[in-house]
């Protein structure tokens, strides 16, 4: 692999390193006013480069099919929806916006958390690794910038998760450097993923449209079950949707002005 494939496949994991890191800056506890901020944005990114990253190009790979080219689009995305619904039944996780009670951090508890993180990194990493792979296959509806675009707006939208994972820890009365390495540590599994996705990049090559329709259906079910709920609790819910927004404009405007 060249140089820009290893550039794309860790930028994700160095956006989440960097938002564990905030837990050596900001207070030990993150707002429900901010933290609302921070998932509606993480949302707003997820959901536009589910659509212009990996579905658009998904339907224009499958144009040789004419009218029945939302098929491969369709499959995969119910697919990918399906896959997730599974790990989320079958892994003891709890939920992004669930926060140990008392003093100090219960071991099981922050497991849960870090596994409910990590699930949520598998489809994105997915994602940077299929658009790579479609990109390294010479497909014609995957540039090098479009994939670059993908891994830079995940990026953008893990620095917020990561903080998201390390403060709560942290007020939970966890060691600071050891909320960190948590943070870290849940982020790793994307250059993983990532990576596995490119090497299978013969047989993705085939399915690609499937493929990218898969990871985009994997990323909406996150966004869907986990991240809006959580920017929509409580008072002044409206913040995470103005976030959301903004998130969504964001990565559009770097997807067309990049891809």
């Amino acid at each position: 692999m060249n140089e820009q494939v290893w550039i794309g496949v860790l930028l994700p994991f160095a956006g989440s390193s960097l938002g564990a890191a905030m837990v050596f800056v900001l207070k030990d506890k993150i707002s429900d006013h901010v933290q609302r901020i921070l998932t509606g944005f993480a949302a707003g990114v997820m959901v536009a480069a589910s659509f212009w990253s990996l579905l658009q190009p998904a339907l224009d790979g499958a144009q040789h099919m004419g009218k029945l080219s939302f098929i491969p689009a369709a499959i995969g995305f119910l697919v990918g929806m399906g896959f997730l619904l599974l790990l989320d039944n079958v892994t003891p996780h709890m939920h992004m916006d669930e926060q140990s009670e008392g003093p100090k951090v219960n071991l099981k508890r922050t497991t849960k958390l870090i596994l409910a993180v990590t699930l949520h990194n598998i489809p994105e990493g997915m994602a940077v690794g299929v658009v790579y792979a479609g990109w390294l296959a010479g497909n014609a509806g995957v540039s090098r910038a479009a994939a670059f675009t993908l891994a830079l707006g995940i990026a953008l939208q893990n620095f917020p998760e990561g903080a998201i994972v390390s403060m709560p820890l942290r007020a939970a009365g966890m060691p600071k450097a050891k909320t960190f390495w948590y943070g870290v540590l849940s982020g790793a599994v994307e250059p993983i993923a990532s990576l596995v996705t490119i090497l299978a990049a013969g047989a993705i090559a085939s399915v690609l449209p499937y493929s990218l329709a898969f990871a985009a259906g994997a990323m909406f079910y996150v966004v869907v079950e986990e991240l809006i709920p959580e920017m929509s609790e409580g008072k002044h819910s409206n913040i995470g949707t103005i976030a959301f927004s903004l998130g969504f404009v964001l990565m559009m405007v770097l997807d067309v002005a990049l891809g």
